[in-house]
């Protein structure tokens, strides 16, 4: 059993952090107010950021979920329904859709080792998803004590499988969707079959399944840069 205590006194904890007098050993003057003017921009940012954040969780919920996806597991090939992702006592679902296999044009180097390394490099997984899937992996054992974590790809269950033992992903639930239309419904997938960097959220209640959330800006920028929510999850 898991140890028990009580929550921090967040008052007397802010009071033990704040010091508004900080200098570091051999800086300037000039640094300083300079400093100060940067910690006054990021200030101003971070308060930006929690009233985008806020935004976002007073987002209405979106559309329901018409189809319970039945997708293939990482680790045994068993068939799991969309519901199942779902686990008990937990009714907000993250998903995060991996590109293995990577964008057709990805030139970047291969993995390094393994079965993995060993496949056509365009039938390889990308190698920045696969810096975000390793970033999951140590804080999935946090995450999942509130929220359900799902990595899902196109790859066939056994090679996903395989990948997510070479790298050592013991803390996550990965998913192959080969055989439905999920990825595409929920834009992890172009048209032409081009794999997408994308996060969605779901969350369930009496009426049924909902999407709630997805990185969008990702479509309107052209980068991965709106995946950055997905470190702080």
């Amino acid at each position: 059993m898991a140890p028990k205590g009580k929550p921090r006194d967040m008052t007397r904890w802010q009071e033990t952090l704040r010091d508004p007098n900080i200098t570091f050993p051999g800086e300037s003057s000039e640094y300083r107010r300079a400093r100060n003017q940067l910690l006054k921009a990021e200030d101003e940012l971070r308060q930006l950021n929690q009233e985008v954040a806020a935004q976002r969780r007073a987002l209405p919920a979106g559309g329901l979920v018409a189809e319970d996806y039945v997708f293939e597991s990482a680790a045994d090939g068993s068939m799991v329904r969309f519901s199942e992702l779902f686990t008990p006592g937990k009714d907000a679902l993250v998903i995060y859709h991996m590109m293995f296999p990577r964008w057709s044009k990805d030139q970047r180097a291969g993995a390094s080792m393994g079965k993995t390394a060993l496949l056509p490099l365009v039938e390889q997984p990308c190698p920045s998803c696969t810096s975000v899937v390793d970033g999951l992996n140590g804080p999935a054992t946090h995450l999942t004590d509130k929220v359900d974590l799902v990595i899902v790809a196109k790859a066939d269950p056994a090679r996903l499988g395989t990948y997510a033992q070479e790298r050592g992903w013991t803390n996550l639930r990965l998913m192959s969707c080969r055989n439905n239309t999920f990825n595409r419904d929920y834009h992890g997938e172009t048209a032409d079959g081009e794999q997408i960097p994308v996060l969605n959220v779901f969350s369930r209640d009496e009426y049924g399944i909902r999407h709630r959330w997805a990185s969008e800006l990702t479509f309107v920028r052209g980068d991965n840069s709106p995946l950055d929510p997905i470190w702080p999850i």
